[in-house]
């Protein structure tokens, strides 16, 4: 072969070249692009998860508190009763 054909192959080897690198490159970024997008669904469904597991335990522990203060409020009941009695 000669220099003039070694040239001749090169001018259409390069842009075949650019077009399968450019294709491939397209190709990568959807598929780094979608990785992305399910790691952050999965984030997401994990912290939904943690956000309800503490919202119930919230609710828990208000029942808790709400039943509590209910007990006190009778038992001031009854010491107010006995203080008006004795006084």
């Amino acid at each position: 072969m000669t220099v003039s054909e070694h040239i001749y192959l090169l001018t259409l080897g390069l842009p075949l070249a650019t077009v399968l690198i450019v294709f491939g490159m397209k190709y990568w970024s959807a598929a780094h692009k979608a990785r992305a997008e399910a790691a952050s669904a999965e984030a997401y469904r994990a912290l939904a998860a943690k956000a309800a597991a503490a919202q119930a335990e919230n609710a828990a522990a208000l029942a808790a508190m709400q039943a509590t203060l209910a007990n006190m409020n009778g038992r001031l009941a009854e010491v107010e009763t006995m203080l008006k009695e004795v006084g």
